[in-house]
């Protein structure tokens, strides 16, 4: 009895210990795993470019470092710390105009790629040079890893995770110098897979070796894990199936495709093609020439034995020698003409029913089946709530509401719900008019000849003489509103322009033919005779009208400088005075 009382304890203290390394492990792993992207609220310095030559200005446009380099890297423009490059030679140097980090060779900043953003480099960390090799240091010149890569590149769309090569093989590292993939395979890229929520957070990664017989394709979960060994002649990661646990792959073998969820079999590798349906979430499989239609569950339900399918809103319509079988969705057969096509809208109240017997039309129906707007349109489209974008035969854009009421004139060539606000954007090129719309369709303003822009926190209309703000549910904002820390705000006086402030006082006579709001750094455009000069927040002309610049464009200022945008999304300043039309001066962000 005492020695089964022993045992018993000695195999619970053995399972308690391997519990507790179990989870010690795993969250070791895990934490191994994460790392923060840093994020950026602040510019406080840009690129300067004069006489072909780079240097920095800060937020004051005060010259930090003197134009005097080939060109000039900022991967984290809070921080003073400048990649500054002359020929050969690199330097990196701080506010001071002191070069630091020179314990180490060649610092370079690691681009991000596949990106597009003015802030294209990682921002807490920059690779090094040691006989051939490289590694990572942050920004204070703390190493993260020794100098053993024989590459550190950016991993496509994923910020924070790198490339790295060793040996001859592919790994990724994330910015921490944790491995995140072994450092084994010939090629690495990333799946594609996004979601407006977490960008690419969930994407995972392709992998794949070489063989004899060519490349083998192999896929790794975003949390590490190895799913499919590199075994395939190709693989895809479907990306129109929006889950962030479960992984859909189409992958094939020697020329037959299947489909893989996660690490499991769901379709054979016994197809020539299959493709995916996002509206429907199905499958269309192709065999011997053949077509037929699986769920996501891997389920055939519509056998492949058609010579053709083709998939219109809810239904699928099935075309042999005998003739065309339409399917509803679970693959039981529908009764209907297969002239009707019917397509969901994101309201389950409403559905759009397309008529193809004599020319396509469109109407609506609701949710009993019950036509609510005739088959009388070119196009309908759901817009929100009971409204609908529709077009004419003229191909001319308004809006009817679900009783066939016109709440917006149909004689607009483009309209659209201006994404993230509850405004509509309309306008017409005959007479070159912008209109802007409540979401009840009541009309907030026109405006000939307008630009639109979209900021966080409002809608910007403005044309040469009038600039209106709206925010996102469509109330008329003041500029004292838009604004609230600047001191002087546009005023308009017997068609010219100045400056006022809070109460309304002149602080710059109206005698520009345009100007620009202050931006957060204190300036504003003044344009006199198609030339732009730049005021202070003290109403001070910092540089008279002086620079000819693109007409359409409002010009963005810090100091006596013009922003210039270039490549995807990268911009620095200058004050070339110059109609070269290569140099685009860039709109007013809201990210500077």
């Amino acid at each position: 009895m005492k020695r089964n009382f022993i045992i018993r304890n000695i195999i619970i203290v053995v399972l308690v210990i391997a519990i507790i390394v179990g989870v010690s492990v795993y969250f070791i792993y895990k934490n191994a795993r994460e790392y923060e992207v840093e994020q950026v609220s602040t510019y406080n310095y840009f690129v300067l470019e004069k006489d072909e030559l780079s240097g920095v200005i800060d937020r004051g446009g005060n010259i930090i470092i003197d134009p005097q380099f080939d060109s000039v890297v900022i991967p984290n423009p809070e921080k003073a710390l400048y990649i500054c490059y002359e020929g050969e030679n690199t330097k990196v140097l701080n506010e001071r105009k002191e070069e630091i980090l020179t314990d180490y060779n060649n610092v370079e900043p690691i681009g991000l790629q596949n990106i597009s953003s003015d802030l294209m480099y990682e921002k807490s960390v920059l690779k090094y040079e040691k006989d051939g090799k490289f590694g990572l240091i942050d920004f204070n010149g703390k190493e993260i890893t020794k100098p053993v890569y024989e590459s550190i590149e950016g991993l496509p769309y994923k910020e924070g995770e790198l490339l790295v090569k060793q040996d001859e093989k592919y790994g990724v590292i994330n910015i921490k110098g944790n491995k995140l993939v072994d450092i084994k395979y010939n090629k690495i890229s990333v799946d594609g897979y996004y979601t407006s929520e977490n960008n690419y957070k969930f994407a995972g990664y392709i992998i794949s070796n070489t063989t004899e017989e060519g490349y083998r394709y192999g896929y790794i979960k975003y949390d590490g894990k190895l799913l499919l060994e590199p075994e395939y002649n190709q693989l895809s990661r479907v990306i129109g199936i929006i889950d962030n646990q479960n992984t859909y792959i189409l992958c094939a073998k020697n020329g037959q495709f299947g489909i893989m969820r996660n690490d499991e079999e769901l379709i054979p590798n016994e197809y020539q093609s299959i493709e995916y349906d996002e509206s429907n979430k199905l499958f269309t499989i192709e065999k011997s020439k053949k077509f037929g239609i699986a769920n996501l569950d891997g389920k055939v339900i519509v056998p492949a034995e058609y010579n053709q399918i083709d998939i219109t809103g809810i239904y699928l319509y099935a075309q042999n020698s005998q003739g065309v079988t339409v399917y509803n969705s679970d693959g039981t057969q529908a009764n209907i003409d297969r002239n009707i096509a019917i397509l969901n809208t994101s309201n389950e109240k409403y559905k759009i029913r397309i008529n193809n017997e004599n020319g396509t039309k469109y109407g609506v129906i609701n949710k009993e089946g019950e036509q609510v707007i005739e088959e009388k349109y070119n196009y309908i489209e759901y817009l929100f709530d009971d409204y609908f974008i529709a077009s004419n035969e003229q191909a001319k854009l308004g809006v009817i509401d679900s009783h066939d009421n016109i709440k917006i004139e149909l004689r607009n060539d483009a309209l659209q719900k201006i994404e993230g606000t509850n405004v509509i954007q309309a306008s017409t090129t005959e007479d070159s008019t912008t209109k802007l719309y409540s979401k009840d369709m009541a009309e907030l303003c026109q405006m000939t000849n307008a630009n639109v822009e979209v900021k966080d926190d409002y809608i910007k209309i403005f044309n040469d003489t009038e600039t209106r703000y709206f925010d996102k549910q469509g109330k008329e904002l003041k500029d004292t509103e838009v604004y609230p820390n600047n001191t002087l705000f546009a005023n308009k006086e017997n068609e010219k322009w100045g400056f006022t402030d809070k109460n309304g006082n002149t602080v710059v006579e109206a005698k520009y033919d345009k100007v620009t709001e202050f931006n957060e750094y204190g300036f504003a455009g003044v344009r006199l005779d198609g030339k732009w000069g730049v005021v202070n927040s003290k109403g001070e002309e910092v540089i008279a009208p002086t620079y000819v610049l693109n007409e359409e464009i409002e010009p963005y200022f810090i100091g006596k400088y013009y922003r210039v945008q270039y490549g995807l999304g990268e911009f620095y300043y200058t004050d070339l005075n110059t109609q070269n039309q290569e140099q685009i001066t860039e709109r007013e962000t809201g990210q500077q």
